[in-house]
Order: C-alpha cells, then sequence, then structure tokens
C-alpha cells in the first residue's frame, strides 16, 4: 500500500494535535456514539454525524474504502426510553424501531454513508457481561444489593481524558446517593429490572446495563480491545467516554482503549442554548420537513454545509440567517455548475480540499477552498468540473444542480430554436479561432438579441469554450 498523505487530529487525551497513525493501516478503525432512540434527533445530534461522516469519507480515500471501519451504534435499552414509551402507551421495541426508522431518514437527507456496522445495544449483552465479570475478577467492578458497579478508586488515573478536579466530577457524574456504593463515584455497569422493564439474565440476577458499559462491549466486538478513533460530542466526554475508557482499559489491561479522542464542539440557536423550555428546541425533522424555523423547510445540503463552515471543534451559532446564506451559496455553486452544461461528476476531492482535511478535519478551511473553486467555476470549465466533483465526494447532492446544467442548456426549447442557437455559437467560435472579432461580436449580439446571453471559457483541456442560457 503506498504512503498516505499525513492527517493530522486534535486528541482530547492529550489535548494537542498529533499525526494519525493507525495501529493498521490496512484497516483503520473508528466508533462513534449515536442515537439513544427514544426521540427524533435534534439538531445538535446532527453535529457529530456530519462531522465524522466527513472523517470517513477522509480515511477512506487516504487509505481505501475496503480498509476502514466505521462503527455507529444505536442506544436502545435506557431508563428514558422505558418513560416515553410508558408514556405514548406502546412497546418498547416499537418505539425504538419508529425513532430508529427516522433517524435513518433524517441522516440520509444530511448526505451521510451509513456506517459499516451499526450495532444494537440490545444484541450485545452477552458482551457488556463478560466485561463485567473481568471488571469483577480484577477488582475493579463489585457486586451489591442486585447491582455492580465500577470502583474508581480502583483505577489510579481514572480522569485522564476529562482532567477535572474530584469536585467537578462528582458534579458532572450527577452522583445518585445509594447505600450499597463504596465511592461516591462508583457507577453502575448493571442494574435490577422490575417486571415492567426490559431485563436479561444475568450472574447478578434479571437486569439490564448501564449506559457506559453498551458502548465498551458494542466497539470490542466489532473493532477489538484497542482501536484507532473514538468520536462523539463535547458534552460525552465525562462521564460516558470517561467512564469507558475505565472500563475497557480496566477489563483489558491496556494503557489506552481507543488512540485518538475526537469530540465536536457545542451548537447553540439564536444565541442560546437548546432547550425546549426557550422554545428553540429544534429537530433535524422539523428543519426538513416544516417551516418552524426561519419561516421555511431547508434541504439537507443546506443543513449539511452550515455544520460543514465551521471547525468541529469550535462552537456553532445556528441562524436562520445562516441558514438562508447557506442556501445562497448552494445555489451559487449549482448556478456555475449549470452555466458550464456540465452533467455528471465523479466523487472525487481537489487536492485544496484534501489539503484543508488533513490539517485536523478543517471543514472551515475546506469551505474557503470551495469558494475559491466557485470563484474560478466563473470562467474556468475545469474548475466547475471539480466543485461538482469535490461536493460530491464531500456528500451533497449534485444531481439536482445537473439538473439545471440540463434546463440550463436549452433542452426544454424548441428544438429548432435550440439547433440555431447551436449554429450561431460554432459559428462565432470559428470566427473567433480566425481572430475575426468584428464577426465574433455580431454574432454575440444577434444572439443576445434573442434573448441568449453567452459565456466564454476554457474546457478541461484548456480549448475555448462558449456557455449559453435563455434569459427571460
Amino acid at each position: 500500500m503506498s504512503q498516505a498523505p499525513q492527517l493530522r487530529l486534535y486528541n482530547t487525551l492529550t489535548r494537542q494535535k498529533e499525526d494519525f497513525c493507525p495501529i493498521d493501516a490496512s484497516h483503520v478503525r473508528m466508533y462513534v456514539c449515536g442515537p439513544t432512540v427514544y426521540d427524533f434527533a435534534h439538531i445538535g445530534n446532527a453535529r457529530p454525524i456530519i462531522v465524522f461522516d466527513v472523517l470517513y469519507r477522509l480515511l477512506r480515500h487516504l487509505y481505501g474504502e475496503t480498509h476502514v471501519t466505521y462503527v455507529r451504534n444505536i442506544t436502545d435499552v435506557d431508563d428514558k426510553i422505558n418513560a416515553r414509551a410508558a408514556e405514548r402507551g406502546i412497546t418498547i421495541r416499537e418505539l425504538t424501531e419508529e425513532t430508529a426508522r427516522i433517524f435513518h431518514e433524517d441522516v440520509a437527507a444530511l448526505g451521510c454513508l451509513k456506517p459499516d456496522v451499526e450495532p444494537r445495544a440490545t444484541e450485545h449483552i452477552a458482551e457488556m457481561i463478560a466485561i463485567i465479570e473481568k471488571l469483577i475478577a480484577s477488582s475493579h467492578a463489585y457486586a451489591a444489593d442486585g447491582h455492580v458497579l465500577f470502583s474508581v478508586p480502583a483505577m489510579a488515573d481514572y480522569g485522564q481524558l476529562s482532567r477535572r478536579p474530584l469536585d467537578e466530577m462528582i458534579a458532572g457524574a450527577r452522583v445518585d446517593v445509594a447505600s450499597y456504593k463504596r465511592d461516591e463515584m462508583d457507577f453502575v455497569l448493571w442494574k435490577p429490572s422490575k417486571e415492567s422493564e426490559p431485563g436479561w439474565d444475568s450472574p447478578w440476577g434479571r437486569g439490564r446495563p448501564g449506559w457506559h458499559i453498551e458502548c465498551s462491549a458494542m466497539s470490542w466486538k466489532h473493532l477489538g480491545e484497542t482501536f484507532d478513533i473514538h468520536g462523539g460530542g463535547i458534552d460525552l466526554v465525562f462521564p460516558h467516554h470517561e467512564n469507558e475508557i475505565a472500563q475497557s482499559r480496566c477489563a483489558f489491561g491496556h494503557s489506552v482503549m481507543a488512540n485518538v479522542w475526537m469530540h465536536n464542539g457545542f451548537l447553540q440557536v439564536e444565541g442560546e442554548k437548546m432547550s425546549k423550555s426557550l422554545g428553540n428546541f429544534v429537530t433535524i425533522h422539523e428543519l426538513l420537513a416544516s417551516d418552524q424555523f426561519g419561516g421555511k423547510a431547508w434541504s439537507g445540503d443546506v443543513l449539511r454545509l452550515a455544520m460543514l463552515r465551521t471547525h468541529y471543534r469550535q462552537p456553532i451559532d445556528w441562524t436562520a440567517r445562516a441558514l438562508d446564506e447557506t442556501q445562497k451559496t448552494l445555489e451559487n455553486w449549482s448556478e456555475l455548475v449549470a452555466r458550464h452544461k456540465i452533467s455528471a461528476a465523479q466523487p472525487a476531492p481537489h487536492v485544496s480540499v484534501i489539503a484543508a482535511l488533513l490539517d485536523d478535519l478543517n471543514t472551515a478551511a475546506a469551505f474557503a477552498a470551495l469558494a475559491e473553486l466557485a470563484k474560478a467555476a466563473r470562467h474556468d470549465y475545469s474548475a466547475a468540473q471539480n466543485l461538482a466533483n469535490t461536493a460530491t465526494w464531500l456528500g451533497f447532492d449534485t444531481q439536482e444542480w445537473f439538473a439545471r446544467a440540463g434546463e440550463s442548456a436549452g433542452e426544454n426549447l424548441d428544438p429548432q430554436f435550440k439547433a440555431e442557437i447551436e449554429r450561431l455559437i460554432a459559428a462565432r467560435l470559428d470566427a473567433r479561432a480566425q481572430k475575426n472579432w468584428a464577426e465574433s461580436d455580431r454574432i454575440r449580439d444577434e444572439l443576445l438579441a434573442k434573448g441568449v446571453q453567452l459565456k466564454d471559457g476554457k474546457g478541461a483541456n484548456g480549448e475555448a469554450i462558449t456557455t449559453w442560457e435563455v434569459k427571460q
């Protein structure tokens, strides 16, 4: 395998940007925390889905599509799920299947590739029990009153990821006071279930897993005891990811769980933290299908580009004005592709975009590179083709752009009128080749009188081309 260009990523674990060196370049492995399927995913949930989709595309570009495994889980056992199903008067299975289906429709509309593996927590109970048994055997966990808890004091370097003082960790973990706990920081690996709750048989009685153990089990099953990249939102650093690390490291005896930990920044809406109490809680589904945000429904492409215009580690202020500006940008790109009558594209990224993404997935710089391509595409066919190719590779639905290209090329015009336009353009190109500028200008004026506007440029091989459109 040829040497891939050097990718550098910011590692939350070390607090610095580092060269990415996969454990095995023939099998790069990435795990990203997916949804808990009890309700529609909100727009903040969309950010890691889009961010790590771009990283997945980049890794496949660098190492080969068959050499990357991307795992994104579905949490389908959780107390929130139990409560919502009871509230709606439906079964837990009905709730999780319905919510997962809508999630898949939403992320497909955002242009995201399917992960290679999408494990469900309920399908990995055996792996969870196996890890818990290992933790008990190594004295990192203990059973008490039908529960099994991880013993935080038994791990000397607990807290390396979040680097919080003990009092902050206690507050952040929302510690439950319970008589069966040895230490207030100890967290649940397994808990008993009532008859009305989901439950599985275990060495500690009928029960269900804690949240953190689920991801440790699913990543172990599909990626191994250690792997390359673990991603998610910044809100998951503590306690979820911190506890994942504790469980996996202590169960398998390694110094790391994943070599690189990546976290996208927070999202706020119109300058405020998103919350239902403020009335600014907005879901992906609502943005795509209703006019409840900004007075209109938005396309998946607009939502995707709006996310990528900001570096993934920086906060985003999600505003209707920003979405409107993003929509205008996409319309401009589409018009440029149509102007050159480009009718198809290969998913091939321009080198300037790859260079930006190699620097810690700098999508803001990648967007700037796309803007430069768009600027060049005003007069250059090859730049327009590169713009279409790169946008396709980045996950945008360029098929609509190509449809516009067909329309601008006159597909809906009277055939005789179109043939006359093409004849005059060919005659003008001949005149220009002979440097007969007077004849060239005369034909241009004749076409303009017919309502046809011309645009001169160069083709992919440097040849002179002329695109045209009929002005209404």
